[in-house]
């Protein structure tokens, strides 16, 4: 695959809630990290596929849903690319310091997609 899922993210109302969940089913565990006003990002890892993380953002365009990142060559390029093919362009070009860039998109057909470019991608 050229382009593979590289990251996966739970935005949702009750943190704790989803966290017990997720512990309890696949018996994932968390790394917490302090974002400052824009709360806790809890990371994971899930065995050998993708890791992710879980955190609380009421009122974001993709709340109560899981967004699938999907590794980039060229952020820019791609979320651009998304654009002409009718995606909506949610959030653009967005730093994560050291690790790297992201845009959210949602496709024609109502679906959010994540795109990630890493730090020294390029």
């Amino acid at each position: 695959m050229s382009q593979p899922f590289v990251h996966l993210e739970l935005n949702t109302p009750d943190l704790a809630k989803a966290k017990a969940f997720y512990s309890g089913l696949f018996g994932w565990t968390f790394d917490d990290q302090n974002m400052g006003p824009a709360g806790t990002y809890s990371m994971f890892k899930a065995g050998e596929g993708p890791g992710g993380g879980i955190f609380s953002m009421p009122g974001t365009p993709t709340e109560k849903a899981w967004v699938p990142y999907v590794g980039v060559e060229d952020l820019k390029a791609a979320t651009d690319k998304g654009a002409s093919l009718g995606a909506t362009v949610v959030m653009r070009e967005q730093v994560v310091p050291g690790h790297g860039i992201f845009s959210i998109l949602v496709d024609p057909t109502g679906a959010p997609i994540a795109l990630w470019q890493a730090t020294g991608s390029k």
